[in-house]
């Protein structure tokens, strides 16, 4: 047999190689770049949190080509624009001296968003294309830009410029660059799909939180400001408000969570405008960015109407850029609406979070419903409870105290001494005084829900005359103006505590034989405006010098919180003696002022 010469096991390889580069077409310089395209790829493919891998992604192909700059610009949903744009090679100086990031809507970049395709010129400032770079911008020439697929669509595209030592990128580059591109989208998938889950726990942990605080029994206030604080939180935008509907129609801001919610708080949008009327219907509003921001999108304002609808939305549309306006909607029923901003440049709301924000929003409707049940409920089994209290103090309570007041008036007319006859008879009529307030007191307990509230005036009349049984005496009174019909709910709430507190001080301190209330609903305020004005002046003793200053710290503090005042001064008692206590505030709450000791806001 012959005998065939053996090669050397170089030989082997370079023969394997060399046929191996027949088969795949690859040149030698391509081959010799493989294990770092490989280690790229696998490079690309850790972490699963989406802004990173683009970083990672940028910067992979950046080394991989050798070019000094990369960066993806993300297609946005209408595919017209840019909604992100990553970069690698800017400084943070330089991306802050160049301001403004690509929107994708002109220049070479805009024809890569209409015509993803790859592009590979020598110097892009010579294609037809390029619309110029930006003030402040790195000066490039070379060019590389290939398409980003997800799924087989498109993404973004991956932009490399300016290769190191001035030669253009080749063919080999871009080769090795589509390669990446191609395990970019893989590895983008896999975080879209991780962010995606991440996102429905989140807004899933949200809705359970605002759930707990609306069944928690707290103050509704409290709750819907939960809502707001929630909703700004997931949907990651500059303010959220709670709008519920308003006495006079349209929807009313209650809750608001930004920097400055006082701004929006009490604002009424009226029934006529477009965006209000959808709401009610239970239809969802999703506004891009108004028109000249920077994050592009539909241009629009927060009304729905002509730019010319004199509305306050409009001034947030000029405040804020992209918003949701979503119904609080259970069943047919309408409750109120949510809106969540985003500030001026901020991107448009994604399909994803419109379809999570809009279940949100159902999600605290039906909290809100069941905390609505709940509460009546509750309030069912006070009423109920009351007009058990109510019937006891009038079969009970009223008729021993009248059937002790005959005993008392036959003892008196048997008494033969004078004293005695006129310490019983001051007894009778304190149980009088008594029995009075206490059927004031059944009244007030059987006042259905719808009724309408105790005025000002009888709330006053019955501090004076529950303040008599421990002074021995009916204090004098007087009313100047309109008093039910001009002071609010809220200061004439605390105006009648500070009644009491100030009556309860005469009693225990003052040893006083007089006293005199004015309650001045005309008055005028220090700082010219118009309020209410409280007296309480007595002819006791005074105020000790050391003595307990904490019951007129309370009225201060009771004056301050409605942005009013409270002072002592001297009393009836000739010469100046005895202690004369002026409170006074607004007539109505200012919206800026904080929660009083008493109630806070009005509930809902």
């Amino acid at each position: 047999m012959p005998v065939h010469d053996v090669p050397e096991p170089e030989d082997h390889r370079e023969a394997a190689a060399k046929a191996t580069r027949g088969l795949l077409g690859l040149s030698t310089e391509l081959t010799a770049r493989v294990p770092q395209l490989l280690e790229a790829m696998r490079s690309v493919g850790t972490g699963l949190e989406l802004h990173s891998t683009l970083d990672r992604i940028c910067e992979t192909a950046a080394e991989l080509a050798d070019a000094r700059y990369a960066a993806i610009g993300v297609v946005d949903q209408e595919r017209d624009g840019l909604s992100d744009f990553v970069t690698y090679g800017v400084t943070q100086a330089q991306a802050q001296r160049i301001g403004r990031l690509p929107d994708g809507h002109q220049g070479l970049l805009g024809a890569l968003v209409q015509h993803p395709e790859p592009v590979l010129l020598g110097d892009l400032t010579t294609d037809p294309r390029f619309a110029g770079f930006p003030a402040h911008h790195p000066v490039m020439r070379t060019f590389l830009g290939v398409p980003i697929r997800v799924q087989g669509e498109i993404f973004g595209n991956l932009y490399l410029a300016g290769k190191h030592g001035g030669a253009e990128f080749d063919d080999y580059d871009l080769h090795m660059v589509r390669v990446l591109a191609t395990e970019a989208g893989i590895a983008i998938g896999n975080a879209r799909l991780y962010e995606a889950a991440r996102q429905r726990e989140r807004w899933i942990d949200g809705s359970v939180a605002v759930t707990t605080a609306l069944l928690s029994g707290g103050d509704a206030d409290d709750a819907l400001t939960v809502v707001a604080e929630q909703a700004r939180h997931l949907a990651d935008s500059a303010a959220a408000m709670v709008l519920l509907p308003a006495e006079e129609g349209g929807l009313e801001i209650v809750a608001v969570s930004a920097d400055e919610p006082s701004e929006s708080l009490g604002v009424v949008l009226p029934p006529e405008s477009p965006v209000v009327a959808r709401l009610l219907d239970g239809e969802a509003v999703f506004i891009g960015a108004p028109a000249g921001d920077s994050a592009g999108g539909p241009a629009g304002d927060l009304t729905g109407g002509p730019a010319g609808d004199p509305l306050m939305i409009t001034r947030m549309a000029q405040r804020y850029g992209p918003c949701m306006l979503l119904p609080l909607r259970s069943g047919s029923r309408v409750l109120g609406a949510l809106a969540t901003p985003r500030a001026r440049g901020g991107k448009p709301f994604t399909e994803s979070e419109r379809t999570l924000a809009t279940q949100f929003a159902s999600q605290a409707a039906l909290a809100l419903m069941m905390a609505e049940t709940q509460r009546d409920r509750e309030r069912l089994a006070v009423y109920e409870d009351r007009d058990r209290i109510a019937r006891d103090l009038h079969d009970l309570v009223v008729q021993r105290l009248f059937a002790t007041g005959l005993m008392l008036e036959s003892a008196q007319r048997r008494s033969v001494v004078p004293e005695v006859r006129a310490g019983v008879g001051k007894a009778v009529d304190e149980l009088d005084v008594t029995i009075q307030e206490i059927r004031t007191a059944i009244f007030a307990l059987q006042q259905g829900p719808a009724e309408a509230p105790v005025g000002l005036r009888t709330r006053v009349l019955r501090e004076i005359n529950m303040a008599a049984v421990p002074l021995g005496f009916r204090p004098a009174h007087r009313f100047v103006g309109p008093v039910d019909a001009l002071v609010g709910e809220l200061t004439g709430k605390n105006l009648v505590a500070a009644l009491r507190e100030a009556l309860s001080n005469v009693f225990r301190h003052a040893r006083a034989s007089r006293v005199e209330v004015v309650v001045d609903a005309t008055a005028e305020l220090a700082d010219g405006s118009r309020g209410v004005r409280l007296s309480v002046a007595d002819d006791g003793v005074g105020i000790p010098e050391g003595g307990r200053r904490s019951g007129l710290r309370n009225l201060k503090r009771r004056a301050e919180s409605l942005g009013g005042t409270s002072r002592c001064g001297s009393g009836l008692r000739e010469g100046g003696g005895g202690t004369t206590v002026v409170w006074e505030a607004p007539l109505q709450r200012p919206r800026s002022a904080p929660g009083t000791p008493d109630g806070g806001t009005t509930p809902r």
